[in-house]
């Protein structure tokens, strides 16, 4: 079984940045839509019930010419959709391994804005557990697995923390990168390479554009709140459009730093790179565990990266896909 200790990319690309942006270059996101492609997979939309009349737009891929395995559930990063590259990437080794795939996208991400009024923030976990049952409700295909990346990785694992109280059967749930202390990243994405802060920026800006453009009646708010920098714009949001009223709140309402991971009863493998520029590793070494929970930490990899080679092959997915193929393994 692969390991965090079995990435070992060449020197020239041990850089944390480099990794971090070759991990979503666009040769890779090419190549993730021709392995779908070549997966020969039925590919449907899947419009799943998230309570309270929200509904969340999923990617259902069903492999050709076999009986599935059983259901994995992608979740994606903040920002990010169901067609980011490490979403297909993943998926299609995971078809390739003979799962059914549904790559799903929260609210506001990947051009489903008009599918709900409200806007997305991240302590919006209850409509991706009754979405998740609602999906294993309406398959009924086998267990159920979870897989996310980065703010999809603490969604899933709330996602495992709160799967026994509400019913759901799942088999075990593997993340890479995962949020884990989010007043923590802010902190290190201020103080740390500009880049990633000006990167999600702009693209949350450019979302909540089009949720103005589609809903003027509700967010009249002009063009100097979309300026504002990333933690002043966080608070404008939380403060007009959250319960939280204050940004510590919000922060400690997703938050499963600490002991918030003691409780999982769903078997969790968790992948990260001590040199990732946007989740300080810190917070992985301070997490308490559960015995039923294995946390595995590289040297390198950058914060979603895992680049392996001058080809651009992949590391995380490949990792993720084998956890999630196998029975969970022993953990500790």
């Amino acid at each position: 079984m692969l390991r965090a200790s079995d990435f070992h990319p060449p020197r020239w690309l041990r850089n944390r940045h480099l990794q971090t942006v070759l991990g979503s270059a666009a040769v890779r996101g090419r190549r993730g839509a021709r392995l779908l492609a070549a997966a020969a997979a039925h590919t449907r939309e899947l419009l799943l019930d998230g309570g309270d009349g929200v509904r969340l737009l999923g990617l259902h891929s069903v492999p050709a010419g076999r009986g599935a395995r059983g259901v994995v559930l992608l979740l994606h990063g903040w920002e990010g959709s169901a067609d980011s590259t490490y979403m297909r990437l993943a998926a299609a080794r995971l078809l390739d391994d003979g799962f059914e795939v549904v790559r799903l996208n929260f609210r506001d991400h990947g051009q489903t804005h008009h599918l709900n009024e409200g806007l997305f923030h991240s302590n919006l976990i209850d409509e991706v557990v009754h979405a998740a049952v609602d999906l294993a409700a309406r398959l009924g295909t086998g267990p159920l697995a979870v897989g996310g990346y980065s703010l999809g990785g603490n969604f899933a694992l709330r996602l495992a923390l709160r799967a026994p109280a509400v019913g759901l059967a799942l088999s075990q749930v593997a993340v890479v990168c995962p949020l884990l202390d989010p007043a923590r990243t802010m902190l290190a994405m201020e103080q740390g390479f500009p880049a990633y802060l000006r990167h999600f920026e702009a693209r949350w800006r450019a979302s909540l554009r089009r949720k103005r453009e589609l809903y003027p009646e509700l967010y009249d708010f002009g063009d100097d709140v979309l300026a504002l920098r990333m933690r002043p714009l966080t608070q404008w949001m939380v403060e007009r459009n959250t319960d939280f009223g204050t940004l510590e709140r919000y922060f400690d309402g997703y938050s499963v730093a600490g002991d918030r991971l003691a409780a999982l009863q769903v078997p969790a493998s968790i992948l990260t790179a001590a040199d990732d520029p946007v989740i300080p590793v810190e917070d992985f070494l301070e997490a308490r565990l559960p015995a039923s929970a294995c946390l595995e930490i590289s040297r390198w990899g950058g914060h979603c990266g895992f680049v392996e080679d001058a080809a651009l092959n992949g590391f995380g997915e490949r990792w993720l896909a084998e956890r999630l193929s196998r029975p969970a393994p022993g953990r500790g």
